[in-house]
């Protein structure tokens, strides 16, 4: 809130929309006003508790504003040292015109559902003029575990391997 919000006024109603949404979430509230007081003393602002001070929430705002996020320190780190982090297992950034949606597969009904979707999305979404059509959907269908998956991926549960074992009588 206070990297986005330009006025201590607007950073004080953001800061109780905030509060409140917690309360509502059911967090206590002596963690809640924890919180903000370490906020307030990791960023030298213990004076913004007490009494509001425009001068020194400006001065919040500017250090916070120029202040790398921790994504962007994640990904200064990563592009550093490509031993520690491998290119392949890097997570890649998100893109805003790529919604995947993901569905159960089924062989039966579920089977038309790629094309039934696509043509309901492009009748109640993609008309001129909407935002919706810089949108590429991409469908991916959740399969049910195989034995290949539990193979490879790791060892089985020891309800599954009591299963196989061969019977004595």
């Amino acid at each position: 809130a206070a990297r986005l919000c330009s006025n201590l006024h607007d950073f004080h109603l953001e800061r109780l929309r905030i509060d409140v949404s917690l309360l509502l979430n059911n967090y206590p509230p002596k963690l809640i006003t924890n919180q903000f007081l370490r906020f307030f003393q990791v960023n030298k602002a213990d004076i913004l508790i007490k009494r509001f001070n425009e001068q020194t929430y400006k001065q919040l705002h500017r250090k916070l504003l120029y202040q790398p996020s921790k994504s962007e320190i994640e990904m200064k780190a990563t592009k550093k040292d490509p031993v520690l982090f491998p290119p392949i297992l890097q997570q890649k950034p998100w893109n805003p015109s790529v919604m995947y949606l993901r569905y159960q597969f089924e062989s039966g009904p579920m089977s038309t559902f790629p094309q039934k979707f696509l043509t309901w999305w492009k009748k109640h979404y993609q008309f001129p003029g909407s935002p919706a059509n810089r949108i590429q959907i991409r469908l991916i269908p959740k399969t049910n575990r195989t034995l290949q998956h539990f193979l490879i991926r790791k060892k089985p549960s020891r309800l599954i391997l009591k299963g196989m074992e061969p019977k004595t009588q």
